[in-house]
């Protein structure tokens, strides 16, 4: 057992659904000499991960997080990067069982640069694709955003019920199932207000 005020190995255990089995990995992190290990049940993707949050809060200088494989950490590369980089920052190591990276040496560094290196170019051409793909919808004529709640019926049909002074506007969303908003904004609402309730929307 490691004496109090010592550097100590720190790990972290995560499965995406309740059913699944932690033995593999906590027995994994147990070999390998951790004093304490947090557990975690979540999905990778979109569940907040409370015992992560607890682990990163425990670490201090000269810690080590380790888990069984990388993608037990991040979400995603960058998200991988960015949680060890802010580990590194604070003099926390990081190491990976699986793939045998361990940010405490020399090569574990240079493998932390590749991988941000690749986070980087992940990004850059996610957004490569989006500009090409929004220059490529404007030059077939459409433009990015919702496509208009209302069609060119609706909105004709709209324009001749608001002719009707009796007609409110509100009256008009309700029937075509959109806010006043977009009615005003779509339809172009010009006529000057007519009723009490109106002048409120």
């Amino acid at each position: 057992m490691l004496q109090k005020g010592m550097a100590e190995r720190i790990g972290y255990a995560r499965v995406s659904t309740q059913d699944q089995d932690l033995s593999l990995q906590l027995d994994a992190l147990k070999r390998f000499g951790c004093v304490q290990i947090y557990e975690e049940k979540a999905s990778d993707k979109w569940a907040d991960r409370p015992e992560l949050t607890n682990c990163l809060t425990a670490l201090r200088t000269g810690d080590t997080l380790v888990v069984w494989r990388m993608d037990r950490l991040g979400r995603s590369l960058k998200d991988l990067v960015d949680i060890v980089t802010s580990l590194e920052a604070k003099g926390i190591h990081f190491m990976s069982l699986t793939e045998k990276i361990e940010t405490g040496t020399a090569t574990g560094k240079l493998m932390l640069h590749v991988f941000a290196s690749m986070a980087e170019f992940e990004r850059n051409l996610i957004s490569e694709r989006t500009r090409a793909g929004l220059a490529a919808a404007r030059a077939r004529g459409r433009v990015g955003g919702r496509k208009p709640s209302l069609t060119s019926k609706d909105i004709e049909h709209a324009r001749l019920l608001l002719r009707n002074p009796n007609v409110t506007v509100t009256e008009v969303a309700e029937r075509f199932g959109v806010t006043r908003q977009t009615i005003y904004r779509q339809v172009g609402v010009v006529r000057v207000l007519g009723s009490a309730e109106e002048l409120f929307e």
